[in-house]
């Protein structure tokens, strides 16, 4: 997420909610009324590695009561009273030797208060949380445009936005989980193994609710997508047809109607100005040398926008807060992996602390965060590095987008004859990381504008795009809809996230089950690649060579001990290259001829290739 694609909802926003300075702004603490009405976690497990938990519980004038409890394996190590009377943090221990039950917490204040809290065994399901891998295909969409399944949840009682108006780009527009479930046929037809949707979590803000990522109740999914239930069912049917999922996480921020900034346990939850004052976009504040204090703070706790509070990672009360939000996301659902939005904005030693965490519960938890940088360095900083610490941060996220190849496949393939060597240069960083083939590869997401439109909807050049997307080193993501070239440009952000066709009843156009002329070609090309990718691991987990481009021309190769070798040679210029391929022996050595795998060609010789303008081969080495 950049600011330049948020800028366009900022008016919107402004006549809905604006900066509010962070001030705890209790209820009544009437004794009287003394009652609990929420307590977060909402439930937890016996069996964590980490027996520490902290309830944050709220409940009018609660902050003022003691805290006993009676049952085996489970201790009352203290309780913090905050700013705000109606909270109160409570401490416990659980040991190993716990068993699952309903704790009977005493609350003693001006009134006795008893609560349960429920302690849940952990599953033992082995299809759960399975991570990602670089032989995974990973499709991402914008639930709310995706598809309407269910009807009955579009207008939703309580919500700020009650109603929906699929010709406004700002509105909700109805879709839901059970219409991303009921496309998971054509989802596995194009060979993904991953779903990564925009935040499913409550996002009950009054404009612009859709995408997702100023969220209210990180507790709840949004009940215009459906319930939590029914997400922990769409994750359990995603594993059952071999299908991943990759929930869309944000730590950086929430939206300023989060039932936490509407009433903030203490002020210190949040950072705060005497006026508004936006982080400064800039992450090299970070790691800069020379850089100034200001400038590091401006970008750590600035806002986002003026709907999207910055949370104070840097209170161990809020670090501790979001951590176990995100264990308690992963246990109760069994989802696979985490993409992380606006990843450097958060506080480094907190990223440090969440990361540790994470991977201690769920060692095979993927992780990939946005780090939406322009140099190598840069994007390497925030994955983990063989590069030093710098003022004590060191990164323990796996994985971040790749937005430094992509730019470069678009330099590229923008006009005619495009530079390849950036792409040469993107992947010969790769040195600076512990494993970049852990990296997510894309041309385009919600925030940018489509790749096909990016290029002058060049059809030769997009299959040569999808072509390297699919072949080179990493995991490979798609957007909605550009399997089936969906095209425009992000200004607004709205023009890419139209609905996907057929998503809705009286669609015009059903793209799921017809796709007309080069829709439908686009479509058949990335499927037989991405799934014949799937039956060929060389292609997805086999290692890679490749050569400094040559006369428009880019080769590389992905092989395997085992004695596969598949080539891939792109001419990027308007002729046809006649290429050496005596140059590639040190790869084509014990092998005499090929074919191309996307038309079946037989290759009779190697040692001179004519490679056809502005096309990809993706050859088979045969001995």
């Amino acid at each position: 997420m950049k600011l330049s694609h948020f800028l366009p909802l900022v008016a919107l926003w402004l006549s809905a909610a604006v900066y509010i300075p962070a001030v705890a702004t209790p209820r009544s603490a009437d004794a009287k009324a003394a009652a609990i009405d929420r307590v977060d976690p909402t439930f937890w497990w016996v069996g964590m590695k980490n027996p520490k938990l902290q309830l944050l519980v709220h409940g009018a004038g609660i902050g003022s009561s003691t805290v006993t409890l009676n049952y085996a394996g489970v201790t009352v190590d203290g309780v913090e009273k905050v700013e705000n009377p109606n909270y109160l943090l409570v401490n416990l221990t659980v040991s190993p030797s716990a068993k699952p039950g309903k704790l009977p917490l005493q609350f003693q204040g001006a009134k006795k208060v008893k609560y349960e809290y429920e302690l849940r065994a952990r599953s033992t399901d082995a299809s759960r949380t399975q991570g990602l891998t670089q032989a995974d295909f990973i499709y991402l969409l914008m639930p709310d445009r995706f598809s309407n399944g269910d009807p009955k949840n579009d207008v939703v009682k309580g919500t700020r936005v009650n109603h929906i108006a699929r010709d406004s780009m700002y509105a909700r527009h109805g879709g839901d989980l059970r219409g991303i479930q009921n496309h998971f046929g054509h989802l596995k037809q194009l060979g993904v193994t991953a779903i990564w949707p925009t935040p499913l979590v409550e996002n009950n803000m009054p404009k612009a609710s859709y995408h997702g990522y100023a969220v209210t109740d990180g507790y709840r999914i949004d009940p215009r997508y459906g319930t939590n239930a029914e997400y922990v069912q769409f994750v359990q049917a995603a594993h059952g047809q071999g299908l991943k999922v990759v929930q869309d996480i944000v730590l950086n921020h929430w939206g300023s109607f989060h039932y936490l900034f509407l009433d903030k346990p203490a002020a210190n939850w949040f950072h705060q100005f005497p006026a508004f004052t936006r982080s400064n976009y800039n992450a090299y504040a970070l790691n800069d040398p020379y850089g100034s204090k200001r400038d590091y703070t401006l970008f750590n706790d600035g806002w986002f926008d003026t709907t999207m509070p910055d949370v104070n990672q840097s209170n161990p009360a809020v670090a501790t807060y979001l951590i176990q939000n995100f264990i308690w996301c992963v246990e109760s659902t069994g989802i696979d992996a985490f993409r992380i939005d606006t990843y450097p904005y958060s506080e480094p030693n907190f990223l440090m602390a969440f990361g540790k965490a994470l991977a201690g519960e769920f060692p095979k938890l993927a992780m990939f965060g946005e780090a939406w940088e322009y140099t190598s360095a840069e994007q390497a900083f925030f994955a983990q590095n063989i590069l030093p610490p710098v003022n004590g941060f060191k990164s323990n996220l796996p994985a971040v987008l790749d937005f430094i190849t992509t730019a470069a496949i678009g330099d590229a393939l923008k006009g005619d004859n495009g530079d390849l060597a950036n792409l040469y240069r993107s992947l010969q960083s790769d040195w600076m990381y512990t494993d970049a083939s852990r990296n997510v590869l894309f041309l385009d997401n919600h925030d940018m504008s489509r790749f096909y439109s990016v290029i002058g909807e060049d059809f030769n050049k997009y299959k040569m795009a999808m072509t390297w997307l699919l072949t080179l080193r990493g995991i490979p993501q798609i957007y909605y809809g550009a399997e089936v070239l969906m095209k425009n440009f992000s200004n607004p952000d709205g023009l890419v996230r139209a609905d996907f066709p057929g998503g809705w009843a009286g669609d015009k156009a059903n793209y799921f089950t017809s796709r007309p002329g080069q829709a439908g070609e686009t479509f058949d090309y990335v499927s037989k690649l991405a799934n014949y990718r799937k039956a060929h691991p060389v292609l997805s987990m086999g290692k890679l060579m490749q050569f400094i481009p040559q006369d428009g021309v880019y080769t590389y190769f992905r092989y395997n001990d085992a004695g596969e070798c598949v080539m891939i040679i792109a001419n990027n210029t308007k002729t046809e290259k006649q290429v050496d391929g005596n140059r590639f022996a040190e790869r084509t050595a014990g092998f005499s001829s090929g074919v191309e795998v996307m038309s079946g060609a037989a290759l009779a010789d190697l040692k001179v290739l004519r490679v056809p303008a502005q096309t990809a081969w993706v050859v088979e080495l045969r001995k």
